[in-house]
């Protein structure tokens, strides 16, 4: 079917991991008719997870697009993971998406999913509802999760549907509130069956609590419920349809994707309620408004980025006008021009061809050539870029090395083409310590990114502690000579210096000289300051640079045959190597400024940890959410594991940012411990 932009819905599934965010979209094309067999998340079958690493681990990892036509509507479901290593995903589906889902587990109640999930739609103005799902299984209460979203997010959390126990206690069917209708599942289908009376009581004050909030939609409405007169059906629909619409009202859902029930009530919700594309305003990356127009020219948004064998899918949003095949638009990042060839509607990793996309929809093209994720395509007549998307910064690093040498340039050439699809992990050869460091959300996302390595690219990795970056600098003052004397027939070496080595302000090599009398021709100079600078790599106590470093040539010898500026150079290195161990060097430890984020009970264990970890406490203060913000000063090295811990202390509600602030000596005992480790390593 041919869709304007009003029939269409862009949902966002969120919530936490194991709610049932994949089962609920499955539910949803099975219960529409789009797929005729409904996949489960244990036999790997399902349309959201296919993936291979998401069947072998039985979660979501990257976002799946899929689409559902029902009751003259298109529904586009974008399903996210539920791990916050995968952060990056929801962050590119809440880019697109004008509704928001999130979806918690009858059994689990309120989790920390679904805590970040309700933020993050918050922060992108988006209309939102919660669905409680697994309502049928054993030890799940739909009314407990209900009861604790009104305690902890008010009066504007409404239930729309309400769950139907059978005379054993089990649930087998809803009752839908806004229409007072009960339903129960038969076969996968839905049957209308009458209200329970034994329900009456608990039903009313259901219907109360709908009244209640259609009654603060309107005036008009207000003095109706003061009256004492009953809502119309198509009241209800309009009053709550103002409030989810601007976001003072979130309906309450409950279901279970297994029995398909309730699945069918959100999507006739979903329609009535939620908005359309049309509600939403695009803004550029200069801050202006761009409207969501059907009749303006083309401009779609890449949000999302799929590489396979086969090549690459752009997945991307109409904004405004409609796509159609082999229609050239322009890229506004770059200015090149971009053939969109075969356009798609995408069914988890099925692509279906279509000629046209409107404006609102959400579709994929293959083989962009220039196009990134974040990129605006634009007809020529009007091109302007759209803000991009917001992603967490990384936070947890490791060193990456192949199991078989010489796989040095296979591991960089795949993560390269893996940080198309996945933009929240990054990768550096950090020359210092010579080590390939990469760098991301957690550790499951790492352990993925190594598994894609070996399952697509052929190359086995292991992952081990990044080592951090020290630096050696010296105390004192001290004068040495370096000489360089051999002689092997015919021409020797000859090289023979004085230098005073003492502390500089400069972190380069400070080099000077004040030679008197042509004791070191001055042509012999650079050598000497070469000799330094190639030491200068490599401090005597644990081969980490030496840094804050004067020296200064002030006297020497020379032969007129038998010197040259190797001999120099040599003798240069020799006098380092013999004054700056006598010129009390010590280790400098990189010192962060770290910033971290968590609810006010954390408090305590988090300045615990800090202490433990050597950190200054700089400040505390409150957010704007009521978090904690606390500021410290800590050793960069204590911090390696600091994303897990963090993550483990608040389960995942804390967050952090860490920036290198200055060099600063290590306590001895630290200093002992860096120089054994670089022994042990030395030796292998």
């Amino acid at each position: 079917m041919a869709y304007t932009t009003d029939k269409i819905r862009n949902v966002a599934l969120l919530g936490h991991s194991g709610s049932g965010k994949t089962s609920l979209a499955e539910s949803i094309l099975y219960s529409t008719g789009a797929i005729d067999r409904q996949g489960k998340i244990p036999d790997g079958n399902t349309v959201g997870d296919y993936d291979p690493e998401e069947v072998k681990r039985q979660i979501s990892i990257s976002l799946a697009a899929m689409f559902t036509e029902y009751k003259q509507h298109k529904i586009n479901i974008i399903d996210t993971p539920g791990y916050f290593d995968f952060a990056g995903e929801v962050a590119e589906a809440l880019r697109v998406a004008d509704i928001g889902v999130i979806v918690c587990s009858a059994k689990d109640g309120l989790t920390v999913g679904l805590e970040k999930a309700w933020k993050n739609l918050g922060d992108h103005a988006l209309s939102r509802a919660v669905y409680v799902s697994k309502i049928d299984e054993e030890n799940g209460s739909f009314e407990a999760v209900y009861h604790a979203l009104r305690e902890k997010y008010g009066t504007h959390v409404c239930p729309v549907v309400a769950p139907i126990k059978n005379s054993g206690g089990r649930i087998d069917g809803i009752v839908d509130l806004i229409r007072r209708k009960a339903f129960k599942a038969e076969n996968g289908k839905r049957v209308e069956i009458p209200v329970p009376e034994s329900m009456a009581e608990e039903l009313q004050t259901y219907y109360l609590n709908i009244n209640e909030s259609v009654a603060e939609s309107s005036e008009e409405l207000m003095d109706k419920y003061f009256s004492g007169e009953e809502f119309t059906v198509e009241e209800i629909i309009e009053g709550l349809r103002s409030g989810v619409q601007d976001g003072s009202l979130v309906p309450v859902f409950g279901g279970s994707a297994a029995l398909n029930l309730g699945t069918l009530p959100l999507l006739d919700t979903l329609i009535d309620l939620f908005p359309s594309p049309l509600n939403r305003k695009e803004k550029t990356e200069s801050g202006e408004t761009v409207d969501v127009d059907p009749n303006a020219p083309a401009c779609a948004f890449v949000y999302k980025t799929i590489s396979d064998q086969y090549g690459k899918f752009s997945l991307f949003k109409v904004v405004s006008g409609k796509v159609t095949a082999d229609m050239i638009l322009t890229n506004a990042r770059t200015g090149s021009n971009e053939k969109m060839g075969h356009i798609y509607k995408m069914q988890g990793k099925k692509s279906i061809e279509v000629k046209e996309l409107v404006c609102g929809d959400i579709g994929a093209v293959s083989k962009l050539s220039d196009t990134k994720t974040g990129d605006t395509l634009c007809d020529a007549k009007k091109v302007f870029a759209l803000e991009g998307i917001s992603f967490p910064e990384p936070c947890y690093s490791m060193a990456i090395a192949p199991k078989t040498k010489g796989q040095e340039d296979k591991i960089a050439a795949g993560l390269a083409r893996l940080a198309d699809e996945d933009i929240t992990f990054r990768f550096i050869n950090n020359v210092e310590t010579r080590q390939l460091v990469i760098s991301g959300l957690g550790d499951i996302q790492l352990d993925v990114l190594c598994s894609k390595l070996k399952e697509k690219y052929g190359v086995e990795v292991v992952l081990s502690t990044a080592r951090v970056a020290y630096r050696e600098k010296i105390r004192k003052k001290v004068q040495v000579r370096g000489r360089h004397k051999k002689q092997s027939g015919g021409h020797g070496q000859y090289g023979d210096v004085v230098i005073i080595f003492e502390p500089s302000e400069s972190e380069d090599l400070e080099f000077a000289e004040t030679v008197f009398g042509g004791s070191v021709p001055k042509n012999f100079f650079p050598a000497v300051e070469k000799g330094l600078r190639e030491s200068i790599a490599k401090g005597v106590l644990a081969g980490y640079p030496m840094v804050n470093l004067k020296a200064t040539l002030i006297d020497g010898s020379y032969h007129p045959v038998d010197s040259s500026e190797m001999a120099f150079k040599i003798a240069a290195q020799l006098a380092y190597k013999e004054g700056i161990p006598q010129a009390s060097p010590v280790i400098l430890e990189p010192i962060g400024y770290l910033t971290v984020t968590v609810p006010d009970t954390n408090t305590g264990d988090i300045m615990s940890d800090l202490s433990k970890r050597r950190g200054s406490p700089m400040g505390m203060s409150l957010d704007s959410d009521g978090m904690q913000v606390i500021e410290a000063e800590v050793p960069m090295g204590e911090m390696g594991s600091y994303a897990i811990d963090l993550r483990s202390m608040t389960q995942g509600r804390g967050s952090f940012t860490l920036r290198f602030e200055r060099y600063e000596e290590a306590p001895a005992n630290v200093q002992q411990k860096i120089i054994e480790e670089a022994k042990t390593l030395m030796e292998e």
